[in-house]
């Protein structure tokens, strides 16, 4: 079978988002071809390079969309009076009092597949995309009868910010990518995430009819929703109007969309995901450097609490100090270590904040008068003195602890399980997910609650025995690679069979012939007659010649 594979910011660039599961997934299904179709976040990324890439990738294409040169195309009238009725058509959706219904989302798929097919016809919309012909029928949009409140009371500013954003957006619709020896030479595409990614996936579906897979572990319509919180209410309005229409014909459009979790399944299906199509899929992880943890529990000090990842305000660092001050006078043996480095300019703010004021609440203590004094928390980084791996972090302490007050999947707190360690976590995200009835939750922000549970474990060595051999048996079961590409090689073979490309059947001068597909090829169901079926080309012995693989 030939895969498309679609990323944004991801595989295969190297510290690309998403990256380690894609080349776990394109590594474990090696009987595949995969063709990769991904975008770039930045110059920084390109000029990283890309991971080393196995021999089933035989084809790998990129595209900036940081950055676009300006195509050079001119329009003639025809062009630029069709490029003004489909993009008039789209801003008119995306200006619609109405947010949701059958017919705005027909008229907003109906546009933007207008939009590709005078791509496609023209040689790219770069030029017509930023001209002022796009900013006056936004305009018009917003200022035409039924529009929304916050779109009629939008701005020149807020109109050019608003097209900025779209042009940047609809970039994959100029790619020379939806060609039949591109994406039509394709079985199946899988977008490694929703939003961008998966557009090329949309027009692969509308020009070839090739079957789409999304991906999701974290919703990119909520990131869409959490950001830009400076802008004016028109342009959050218009872009979350943009974002929510993509991400349902995204969904409408899919053959199978598989969420991380539970917790991204019911973002997907409140923004109009149909059930039926949902299959969750948890993301693998490679439990080896984690055995010898997990076979010797023993290693782990008694007495010390352990939490790892980036430290930000978001991961609540101040409810854990405060906390571990009510832990340390119910057990003054107890140690806590902070292993993590800052994300961005807040996160080394906050971390500043959190070394203060572990100062305040635990001066150095010392045996005696002539002693150094020694802090019960330490901050570290994954790379110094007892702290060189991730699994040696983990497997020294007794317990894991998360404090955040937003999650998404806990990559962390799987770690953990694999070590065998008993885990004390906040009730958000995914959480409750991942740990079932293997460790003890809390509600966020309450550092009582929170001390009680760890004091609970620090004081039970037996129960902390029993949830770290429980939480490491539930994680073998589900979180691996091998069950992470078990179920995608099943979900592909599935959606193949259900929704097969039909691509015409060449002769050996490149003809097309005539009847080499029964009838019954095209009518969905099963047939019991001998009559042979039309079968996908990479199930054919011999090659057939209609397109040409590069590798």
């Amino acid at each position: 079978m030939r895969i498309g594979l679609l990323t944004e910011g991801g595989y295969p660039y190297v510290g690309g988002e998403g990256g380690v599961w894609c080349d776990r997934l394109v590594r474990g299904l090696g009987r595949h071809e995969f063709d990769v179709y991904a975008f770039s976040t930045g110059q920084a990324q390109e000029d990283a390079g890309w991971v080393e890439l196995p021999p089933q990738v035989t084809r790998v294409r990129t595209a900036p969309l940081w950055t676009a040169e300006d195509d050079g195309v001119v329009h003639g009238r025809r062009a630029r009076r069709r490029f003004a009725e489909h993009y008039g058509e789209l801003a008119a959706a995306l200006c619609a009092a109405t947010e949701s219904g059958t017919a705005e989302a027909d008229r907003f798929a109906n546009a933007l597949h207008g939009l590709a097919e005078l791509a496609r016809d023209k040689g790219g919309l770069v030029a017509a995309l930023r001209s002022e012909q796009a900013v006056r029928a936004l305009e018009r949009a917003c200022r035409a009868p039924g529009a929304r409140r916050t779109a009629r009371e939008a701005r020149v500013p807020d109109l050019l910010t608003v097209a900025a954003h779209l042009e940047r957006a609809l970039r994959p619709l100029s790619l020379d990518w939806y060609e039949q020896d591109g994406l039509g030479a394709v079985d199946l595409c899988h977008a490694a995430s929703g939003g961008t990614a998966a557009l090329p996936g949309l027009l692969a579906h509308h020009f070839f009819g090739v079957p789409l897979l999304v991906t999701e572990y974290g919703v990119r319509l909520r990131t869409h929703y959490l950001t830009r919180p400076d802008a004016s209410p028109a342009v959050r309005s218009l872009l979350a109007a943009f974002h929510g229409r993509l991400t349902a014909e995204t969904y409408r459009t899919a053959a199978m969309i598989t969420p991380g979790n539970a917790h991204a399944r019911r973002w997907q299906e409140r923004c109009g995901a149909d059930r039926a199509k949902l299959r969750t899929v948890h993301p693998g992880m490679d439990p080896a450097p984690f055995a010898h943890a997990g076979e010797n529990p023993g290693t782990a000090d008694p007495h010390t609490l352990v939490w790892t990842g980036r430290v930000e305000p978001a991961k609540d660092l101040v409810s854990l100090l405060h906390a571990f001050a009510e832990i340390r006078t119910a057990d003054p043996r107890s140690r806590l270590r902070i292993v993590g480095r800052p994300s961005g300019p807040e996160g080394v703010a906050y971390l500043g904040h959190c070394k203060a004021l572990a100062a305040q609440l635990f001066p150095d203590e010392a045996d005696g008068p002539h002693a150094v004094g020694q802090n019960p928390v330490s901050f570290e980084e994954l790379g110094g003195p007892g702290a060189e791996t991730t699994a040696a972090v983990r497997a020294g302490g007794a317990v894991t602890v998360l404090s955040s007050v937003v999650e998404g999947f806990p990559v962390g707190l799987i770690e953990s399980m694999f070590c065998g360690r008993a885990t004390v976590s906040t009730d958000v995200g995914a959480v409750v997910e991942v740990i079932g009835g293997t460790g003890l939750v809390v509600p966020p922000r309450n550092p009582r609650a929170l001390a009680e549970a760890c004091v609970s474990l620090l004081r039970d060595p037996e129960r902390r025995a029993r949830l770290g051999a429980a939480a490491r048996a539930r994680a073998l079961e589900l979180f691996t690679v091998e069950q992470n590409v078990t179920a995608f090689h099943g979900l592909y073979l599935e959606i193949v069979a259900r929704t097969p490309v039909r691509r015409p059947v060449l002769d050996g001068i490149g003809d097309p012939q005539p009847f080499a597909a029964p009838a019954e090829a095209h009518v969905t169901g099963h047939w019991t007659e001998p009559t042979p079926r039309a079968v996908p080309t990479w199930a054919v012995e011999t090659p057939v010649p209609a397109t040409e693989t590069v590798r």
